[in-house]
């Protein structure tokens, strides 16, 4: 079904080629649709002014305020006519607070005219500082005065509110609203997507009253009904498209999956040295009731790091192979993958050991299949799934290969769920005779809301509590910039725990050979913090020799990382797990999966460059055995910057679901559906994942009932225009998780 022809009016017909191409390239705005639903981020309120004091730094940001002062300063310049340059300075208020604006040589003209002292206006720039104080420099302005053909234009549409939109550089807030104005009558031809009777029984305006309301409010009140309007439409939509995600799964065939008696299950079960936990216990429940009916599983599996996750997929694997299938579980590195086959082997003993000497009963065979193999091991791989000789395979990507076939494929397992696209787990089902079960694991604890939006068409299990024996893990921040001798410390704590006969781990954030390759570049900072600290981030080659060859001189230190050749991070790990190695200097490649019990200390360098989650997740690598854990993180920013904040909630609490919640709050949501990592703008526009979780769980309520009633959505007309308009095709792809 086609847009409303209104709203799918191209911008370019309404406001001419040359604004158009700046919309689409800066904003992505390509439709009158598009126009009028990019929101104002505040209003500001006619008589009062801006908070001045806390304008974020390095970002375009658009002010109202008075101008308090103007000066128009000459001096010497060989640049200018008559070797005479100018520039001048006009200081603004908030009444509290104050900012400088600076125009020089041919662009004082104007604003000295304009911008005198009592003017109001909008004032849109760069943020910077200049010998210590914040300016704007060459800002655009709008003036705000009774007698200004601007101001006019304003009060025409704005009431007693102006809107501030999100803007760029090449187009300022009022040109957006200048611009919207022309569109708004649009909004009145916008087709509703919500049923009649959710609007009417959430006492909801219509769409066209939203649209109205958002972009020209006469009052606060105008605004609020329009954003619980506008967040309704949001949730609703996304919830539908889940929904029906959900409903489409149940209609697959799948082949029922249920273990017998004594078979191999039972065998691993007997052979377990200890009790798997209540949690354990349920969540295993949920995915054999799952794996025993016609239609296939689509479950996420998240929890706390170390709550045994893998030891639930890998009886969820045990089971399918007892019901004569095959299990295959597929991870994000091959050093991962190889610590998943050893940890896998090792627990299961003999009965990994199918058709060999000494295999039991019920045994079966774990086969590894990564990139790196060689071609004889690799071909004896491909015909023990082929012939169905291995019931569990272990693998990277190369299972997703062509020539990988299986005999019977009935569950994959998908671990770090977000490291993987759609097209390699939809080419790794599709190998299966009908569609397999999918179990999908993330380390990452996610709060409730985004498990209902992100992974809102997959069923989920939560493992919240840590099997028996898991020591604590201390976390401490450590001030390298303020007090040095703390990271002295921190490299003395280090040698304690090797004397201890224990190992230790030192994260760095990137490899240190860069420079030696162009396509290679160091981390970026994402904090506002990047400009007060324009040092490189520390690199594994660069620590790990300064520390061979100073505080931790004599002990055996060895580095990991992502671009050593696949059998050397290999034997490295292999030597650390064998506690041959002291301390291992390494990237994030440790990040998850590695379990090395005998490990008990971290010192994470460069901490503040890494986000909350990927903290809580490196930390999980030690603690894991009978001793305590010692995490340190090494900071050299401030005490009161944004990310050493981040780092002391790491440090106050384990609890990796509160810490989750910290972190979506700093980052802010981006795009639930993906678009966010390729650079298009959000399709969350006014509704927080966070704060809005009553909307977002009513919301998923109202979707299941409107699909199971109208799973084709025919008698809602405008629910699938807004549908189309939301799952383009890279987004319905992202959506397509099962």
């Amino acid at each position: 079904m086609d847009l409303v022809p209104a709203l799918q009016e191209p911008l370019k017909k309404v406001l001419g080629p040359a604004t158009a191409k700046v919309m689409a390239e800066h904003l992505g705005l390509h439709t009158v649709g598009d126009l009028l639903h990019h929101y104002p981020r505040r209003y500001e309120e006619r008589g009062q002014l801006t908070h001045l004091a806390d304008l974020p730094m390095d970002e375009h940001v658009t002010v109202v305020a008075q101008v308090a002062d103007a000066r128009l300063h000459t001096f010497a310049s060989s640049k200018a006519p008559r070797g005479k340059g100018q520039r001048l300075e006009v200081t603004i208020t908030d009444g509290s607070g104050r900012l400088q604006l600076v125009f020089f040589g041919n662009g004082v003209h104007k604003p000295h005219k304009e911008l005198l002292p009592g003017t109001r206006a909008m004032f849109a720039g760069k943020v910077s500082v200049f010998n210590r104080r914040l300016q704007l420099a060459h800002p655009a302005y709008e003036l705000l005065r009774g007698d200004t053909e601007g101001e006019e234009t304003v009060e025409s549409w704005a009431g007693a509110l102006i809107p501030l939109y999100p803007a760029t550089a090449k187009l300022e807030s009022w040109k957006l609203a200048k611009a919207i104005q022309t569109v708004l009558p649009s909004a009145q031809e916008a087709v509703d997507p919500l049923p009649d009777s959710l609007r009417e029984g959430r006492g909801l305006v219509s769409l066209p009253e939203a649209l109205l309301k958002i972009h020209r409010p006469h009052t606060k009140a105008d605004i609020e009904d329009a954003r619980a309007r506008l967040k309704w439409d949001e949730a609703f939509v996304l919830q539908v498209a889940l929904a029906r995600r959900r409903h489409a799964e149940t209609q697959l065939p799948a082949v029922p999956r249920k273990p017998g008696p004594d078979g191999l299950l039972t065998a691993f079960d007997d052979r377990l040295p200890f009790t798997l936990t209540d949690g354990q216990q349920r969540v295993s429940r949920e995915i054999f009731d799952d794996l025993a009916t016609d239609h296939p599983m689509h479950r996420l599996l998240q929890g706390e790091v170390g709550s045994g996750k893998t030891m639930v997929a890998l009886r969820a694997m045990l089971a399918v192979v007892d019901a004569g299938g095959q299990a295959v579980m597929l991870a994000p590195t091959e050093v991962l993958a190889q610590q998943h086959h050893r940890s896998v082997v090792e627990m299961m003993g003999e009965l990994a050991e199918g058709g060999m000497l000494g295999g039991a009963e019920h045994a079966t065979k774990v086969v590894l299949l990564t990139g790196s193999m060689g071609a004889a091991a690799r071909r004896h791989a491909l015909l023990d799934l082929a012939t169905g000789e291995a019931g569990i395979v272990i693998g990277t990507h190369a299972l997703i290969e062509d020539k990988v076939q299986f005999h019977d494929l009935g569950l994959v397992v998908v671990d770090e769920q977000h490291r993987f696209g759609v097209e390699q787990r939809d080419a790794l089902r599709g190998k299966g005779k009908q569609p397999p079960h999918l179990l999908v694991m993330t380390a990452t604890p996610i709060p409730r809301t985004v498990a209902m939006t992100v992974f809102g068409d997959l069923e989920t299990s939560v493992l919240d509590q840590l099997p028996a024996g898991r020591s604590p893990i201390a976390s401490h921040v450590v001030p390298a910039a303020d007090k040095p001798h703390f990271l002295a410390r921190a490299w003395e704590r280090v040698r304690e725990e090797v004397s201890n006969g224990h190992q230790a781990y030192v994260v760095c954030p990137r490899i240190g050979d860069e420079d030696d390759d162009p396509k290679k570049k160091a981390a970026p900072r994402t904090s506002p913090e990047d400009d007060a600290e324009k040092r490189p981030p520390l690199a594994v080659l660069d620590v790990a020799e300064q520390l061979a060859k100073g505080p931790l001189q004599g002990l055996r230190v060895e580095v990991l990382h992502g671009r050593m050749q696949p059998d050397d991070k290999d034997a490295v790990m292999r030597r650390f797990a064998a506690g041959e190695t002291d301390v291992l200097v390494a990237t994030t490649v440790i990040e998850v999966g590695v379990n090395v019990p005998n490990a008990t200390a971290m010192v994470i360098m460069d901490a503040d460059r890494f986000g909350v989650s990927q903290l809580h997740q490196l930390r999980g690598r030690v603690g894991r055995g009978s001793a305590p854990g010692l995490c340190l993180l090494v900071s050299e920013l401030p005490e009161a910057s944004a990310a050493r904040q981040r780092l002391n909630a790491v440090a106050s609490t384990r609890d990796g679901f509160e810490l989750s919640r910290i972190d979506l709050e700093q980052r802010r949501e981006g795009d639930v559906l993906g678009q966010a990592q390729s650079g298009a703008r959000t399709s969350l526009r006014v509704l927080a994942v966070i704060e809005d979780e009553e909307i977002i769980a009513e919301a998923r309520q109202e979707a299941a009932a409107v699909v199971a009633a109208d799973p084709e959505l025919t008698g809602l007309p405008g629910l699938r225009t807004a549908l189309e308009a939301l799952l383009d095709e890279d987004r319905e792809q992202y959506l397509e998780k099962g």
